[in-house]
């Protein structure tokens, strides 16, 4: 049975960063596309940005570009997302997800990221 454990949120102003962490504890890490999500105060759940088994594929939500990297250390089992130039309409919680064959197979906690001044 795997596991994902978000880490790294917290809360800061406009225009500050903030590095997530979701560390895996599955057997084949490398064998998942990975995905971070988040879900801000009265808003849908949102898909902000994905990864390819290897990292050498990533994509974004719109609303990240630019602003946010997706990163993952297969070595390590470890996912992260650099986060920049954060805004307030960035708070929400922010979870990991594991897909295989296209499925999620397994998601986090998450971990709580507030922007406000």
């Amino acid at each position: 049975q795997g596991r994902l454990v978000e880490s790294g949120g917290g809360s800061v102003q406009p225009g500050g960063s903030l590095r997530l962490t979701c560390e895996a504890s599955l057997s084949t890490f490398s064998n998942f596309v990975m995905s971070w999500h988040r879900w801000g105060p009265g808003k849908a759940r949102e898909l902000v940005a994905g990864i390819s088994r290897t990292g050498g594929t990533t994509n974004y939500a719109d609303s990240v570009k630019g602003r946010f990297t997706i990163s993952r250390d297969n070595g390590k089992k470890m996912l992260y997302l650099q986060m920049s130039s954060l805004e307030p309409d960035d708070t929400g919680l922010y979870y990991c997800k594991a897909y295989q064959n296209g499925q999620p197979e397994y998601w986090g906690q998450g971990t709580q990221v507030t922007v406000s001044s």
